[in-house]
């Protein structure tokens, strides 16, 4: 039928442009424009090329841990703005403020104690819709308190690694929580403690040069960027092409640095054997 008839019997086609925002994603990947239910029933990644898209601590909690078997502790923890710092865009304290009513979380990490396939575990999420998932004093401590409560219970740690690196609003005091929770995962591992570390897009700066590589098993999802400076930095410094792939988690695989590459929809089997067999 003629449009102009079409108008005029009133018959009208919906577009993907006429429905309401948030029903269709682009994968970052391969460009295919996806029904965002099918991404969510997919753990957030692209059936047609599998790319991994970035999700929240939450999702990490869904995606992997026994249905309602998540116990949230040190939920209440915020940084508080030590320096009084301020920047070209404004205070941190308000930044603060801002980042908590848009993400609806608190700090940069969600820690609690749950269940995957019915084996008690300390589950470390961090969340990088709340400032690049920064590593700040409140990242470091709650991250510290849950390997404590790994060890006074010993049960096995897991954390899910993400991070643009330390939080350079916190200064000195961001920096020491490299060290802090360093110091705990060794005490955690001479007592006999089982570590898992999870790295995922990006794990960068501060939290890749401290416990992000610390695990007894390093697992990482595909094509995350893993690094201390960014490839564009280590290529200003020292001046030279860096090699096809560099600072992926299939580069690190190579190298040495990472265990094993496990798709999303295959983490919480990977995770369940593995304590089954080293614990």
């Amino acid at each position: 039928m003629d449009w102009f008839k079409r108008k005029q019997e009133g018959i009208f086609t919906t577009t993907k442009s006429a429905m309401p925002d948030g029903l269709w994603q682009k994968c970052e990947n391969c460009g295919e424009v996806i029904f965002a239910k099918a991404i969510e029933n997919s753990l957030a990644t692209c059936e047609k090329c599998n790319f991994h898209f970035r999700t929240d601590a939450k999702g990490y909690i869904n995606f992997w841990l026994d249905e309602n078997s998540f116990e949230e502790f040190n939920q209440n923890l915020k940084s508080t703005d030590h320096l009084g710092f301020v920047d070209a865009k404004g205070s941190y304290k308000t930044k603060l403020t801002e980042t908590i009513k848009k993400s609806g979380v608190n700090e940069a990490v969600r820690t609690g104690k749950g269940k995957i396939s019915s084996r008690e575990v300390i589950f470390v999420a961090m969340d990088f819709n709340f400032m690049a998932a920064s590593m700040g004093s409140v990242v470091g401590e709650k991250i510290s308190r849950a390997i404590d409560e790994a060890t006074k219970l010993k049960i096995p740690l897991i954390v899910v690694c993400a991070s643009g690196g330390a939080r350079m609003h916190e200064g000195a005091l961001s920096l020491m929580q490299m060290a802090k929770t360093s110091a705990k995962l060794a005490r955690f591992s001479q007592k006999g403690g089982f570590y898992i570390a999870i790295l995922t897009n990006p794990t960068t700066g501060g939290v890749s040069a401290s416990f992000a590589m610390l695990g007894d098993i390093i697992l990482a999802e595909p094509k995350a960027l893993i690094g201390f400076a960014g490839p564009r930095v280590i290529k200003q410094t020292i001046g030279k092409d860096l090699p096809d792939g560099f600072q992926t988690s299939e580069f690190l695989l190579e190298h040495g640095f990472v265990d094993r590459i496990v798709h999303r929809k295959e983490m919480k089997n990977e995770i369940k054997t593995l304590i089954e067999l080293l614990t």
